[in-house]
């Protein structure tokens, strides 16, 4: 992507994460998919084309229907909002985000289990460094 990420309105978000599950889409079936109440048709477009002016989404035009998809990620968007979270609430600190998950009872021993292994099993698929 050009330019750097930026954030995105819960709005765009929520049109962004239809985006994602539909790979491709008319505002017509994004708009299907949102749950009631449902928002208008022009607000799912407006919101398709801001989402498009950020570098998110990019269409293809057949006459005058426009076919969107996406042009980020939901992989590097998570990783984006992920890196914002670390830095802006914990200091940078991945073992404060994590302390703080296991104080507010949302992690357990097995969860904490669980992303040591996947933490090993990262290290031994990473080529070794070059020092």
């Amino acid at each position: 992507m050009k330019g750097k990420l930026k954030e995105l309105t819960k709005a765009e978000e929520q049109v962004m994460h239809h985006l994602w599950e539909l790979d491709k889409a008319f505002v017509k079936d994004i708009l299907a998919r949102m749950p009631e109440p449902k928002p208008a048709y022009n607000t799912v477009s407006t919101i398709v084309r801001i989402l498009e002016e950020k570098g998110f989404v990019a269409h293809r035009a057949y006459g005058k229907t426009h076919e969107y998809y996406p042009l980020i990620s939901k992989e590097d968007y998570s990783r984006f909002t992920t890196g914002n979270l670390v830095s802006n609430y914990f200091n940078g600190s991945a073992k404060d985000l994590v302390s703080f998950f296991v104080r507010e009872r949302k992690l357990d021993v097995s969860d904490l289990d669980e992303i040591l292994k996947a933490m090993e099993k990262g290290e031994q698929n990473r080529p070794p460094s070059k020092e």
